[in-house]
């Protein structure tokens, strides 16, 4: 009986331990999603799952919200033409109040961020998965934003 509840216990330490090290591991990959971002890296496109699913959340200037969805391929395009002129204008996000939490697809790491510039925080989350080849994808992403033209896409 005790060589049967050591090996429970031993059982329990052991996928604990993996999970604190996947928890990690996820807030690792958002670092550097972060920094890839911000220093308009071509990595950040092999970051993505084919199949994610893109979120931008329009705050309309009344306070309302809109989701905006578009696919990963759509997103990418966008990505790679935007990136010159993000560049030039020097964007980049800075990002607080960061938590990893476990959810049934992986790890969502939630965040506020502000885009360079601004004095406003807008609401974030990445839904980050380890694949069975050990890399992390993220496999779903949400962003508030203000810019208004994305309200072009709604259905």
């Amino acid at each position: 009986m005790k060589k049967i509840f050591i090996s429970i216990m031993a059982l329990m330490f052991a996928s604990l331990t993996a999970m604190a090290d996947d928890k990690q591991a996820a807030a690792d990959f958002f670092k550097n999603y972060v920094n890839a971002a911000n220093t308009y890296s071509d990595t950040i496109t092999d970051m993505y799952s084919p199949k994610a699913k893109i979120i931008r959340e329009v705050v309309k200037p009344d306070g309302t919200l809109v989701d905006v969805d578009t696919d990963t391929a759509t997103y990418m395009k966008q990505l790679r033409l935007n990136r010159s002129i993000a560049k030039v204008r020097k964007y980049t996000n800075e990002y607080r109040n960061i938590t990893v939490t476990p959810v049934a697809k992986g790890y969502k790491v939630s965040s506020e961020r502000q885009p360079k510039g601004e004095t406003y925080w807008l609401k974030s989350y990445q839904i980050v998965q380890k694949q069975p080849n050990g890399k992390w994808l993220i496999v779903e992403e949400m962003m508030q934003t203000k810019e208004q033209i994305f309200l072009r896409y709604a259905k």
